[in-house]
């Protein structure tokens, strides 16, 4: 990339916004900007097509390209090589829902009220009772679809929502114009010519093909929402024998299921991209790739299978631990984004909505927005953004207790809500949080314990308050907020495995 072409691709997309050409006074305008502007006399860059790929579950080492010895996802590699991977990127929460709310709000799930999967958790005689969380996202708040088609974008989402039920409150909702729930007898008849393939992964590819082909002669902003790597696992039959029969290294969580299920999700992520190149679309398209939150390790805590470890980040989804939120992201942007690049920038989901917007010319909603534009960092990877911290809040039990967390430089602070002590962490000597450093350096502790609180005041984070049922003896135990009762997680898991096991049975009778 030219060392001029950051400051003249800025120059043009702030001459050039999607929502100000309304006329040809307001064109007049913005070439006499451009020309008088001392970046190099040359046409905007054309809007382009965004493509958001977010996955389910997936742990920030589990792509090879973020050092897993096992796994084999070529297609992602090549994407990080082709584009900026991030080695610093967060989930904004420890779990699905709360982060989706991060990405289709811009802001941090505090603020929106959604600050567990929906509908979350319930342990009774725990030590707290957790708050209630939004069970829908709120009616007021406008998402990246409402902006982006504000602006002139087809804009469709395919896949995974939990931000309330699908018939009602679903993406088509949203600002999204086309959705699985609104393809029609041309889609039907499309996909029955293709090859059939994993179908939680290659439907949803399917449909959002579709889209890209129907929509390919104007800007538009898709989103493929994986269900997949979320257990129950599935895989081909073929990917799962490659993977029985490949040679494991000597340490680590290597399931083969797990792993030929990650490269049927690298293969479909393929067939995206090639699509871009056979329309000639790959030059002028955003690809935006990540996970909603770190990888699972166990499918039921204490009587489940291990299938997949975050190592050498500490712990696992709906856990504040660098395992439970740091995740991968990669960005290719064709002449915006410099091949091969690196940025280690602290970054979180409630940045996307501005990202998204800055990328496409359109007006952010009128609404409060806690993250900030990637763009700067698309276009340097070693620039600045506005702030000098992150926040997490996770207020409920899951595979921890509640909790909340800020980060500033390589500074990261845990504090529990029950009274446990507070956990402070040098990320950058101790990326494995390991040594916990707040007796050693109390001053520091305290100042960052003060800042995360006003946080919560200024964002009106709900807290959890003493229950007064707590009984340890029954601590323990989860209960379904559905239908009241207690879970029994033994039972769950059976069925689990059971399933699992007729499926592979299946899976062996297919030709």
């Amino acid at each position: 990339m030219s060392a001029n072409r950051p400051r003249a691709y800025r120059a043009a997309r702030t001459a050039f916004p999607a929502v100000a050409m309304r006329g040809v006074a307001c064109c007049a305008v913005a070439l006499w900007a451009l020309v008088a502007s001392d970046a190099p006399a040359a046409p905007p860059p054309a809007r382009p097509n965004i493509v958001f790929l977010l996955i389910d579950d997936m742990g920030w080492p589990d792509p090879a390209c973020y050092g897993h010895p096992f796994h084999e996802t070529p297609v992602i590699d090549r994407l990080a090589a082709d584009g900026m991977k991030f080695t610093d990127f967060y989930a904004a929460t420890p779990v699905c829902s709360s982060t989706r709310c991060t990405i289709q709000s811009g802001q941090y799930a505090a603020r929106v009220g959604i600050t567990d999967f929906i509908p979350g958790h319930w342990r009774p005689f725990e030590k707290l009772v957790v708050p209630p969380i939004e069970n829908v996202l709120p009616e007021a708040i406008k998402t990246p679809g409402d902006a982006l088609r504000a602006a002139g974008y087809a804009t469709g989402y395919f896949g995974k929502w939990h931000l309330g039920p699908d018939a009602t409150h679903g993406p088509h909702t949203r600002g999204y114009d086309v959705t699985a729930r609104t393809l029609g007898r041309e889609f039907a008849a499309w996909r029955k010519t293709k090859a059939p393939g994993p179908k939680r992964i290659d439907l949803l590819t399917d449909q959002t093909l579709w889209f890209i082909e129907q929509n390919r002669a104007r800007p538009f902003f898709v989103t493929l929402s994986h269900h997949a790597v979320h257990i129950p696992l599935e895989a081909t039959p073929e990917a799962v024998e490659k993977y029985r029969n490949k040679p494991k290294p000597a340490t680590g969580v290597n399931n083969p299921i797990y792993a030929a299920m990650t490269e049927d999700l690298d293969r479909s992520i393929g067939r995206v991209l090639a699509k871009l190149d056979e329309l000639d679309l790959a030059e002028r398209t955003l690809v935006v790739f990540t996970s909603d939150n770190g990888g699972l390790r166990q499918i039921y805590t204490g009587v489940g299978e291990v299938v997949s470890t975050n190592a050498p980040l500490r712990d696992e989804k709906g856990t504040l631990y660098e395992g439970g939120i740091r995740v991968p992201m990669i960005v290719r942007w064709p002449g915006v984004v410099e091949p091969g690049t690196v940025c280690d920038e602290p970054t979180t989901t409630a940045d996307l909505m501005s990202t998204f917007c800055e990328a496409a010319g359109a007006e952010p909603p009128d609404q409060p927005i806690d993250g900030s534009s990637l763009v700067p960092l698309l276009e340097d990877s070693q620039a600045d953004l506005p702030r000098d911290a992150i926040y997490f809040h996770y207020p409920h039990y899951h595979h921890s207790r509640p909790a909340g967390a800020i980060r500033t430089g390589p500074w990261k602070l845990v504090e529990f809500f029950d009274g446990a002590p507070l956990e402070l962490y040098n990320l950058a000597d101790d990326l494995g949080e390991t040594t916990n450093l707040a007796q050693k350096m109390p001053d520091k502790a305290r100042q960052l314990q003060k800042r995360l609180a006003d946080w919560r005041r200024a964002v009106g984070a709900r807290m959890p308050s003493p229950n007064p049922k707590y009984d340890p003896a029954r601590a323990h135990e989860w209960w379904s907020r559905r239908t009241n009762q207690p879970l029994d997680v033994e039972a769950m898991e059976k069925r689990y495995r059971s399933r699992a096991a007729k499926r592979r049975q299946q899976a062996k009778k297919r030709p």
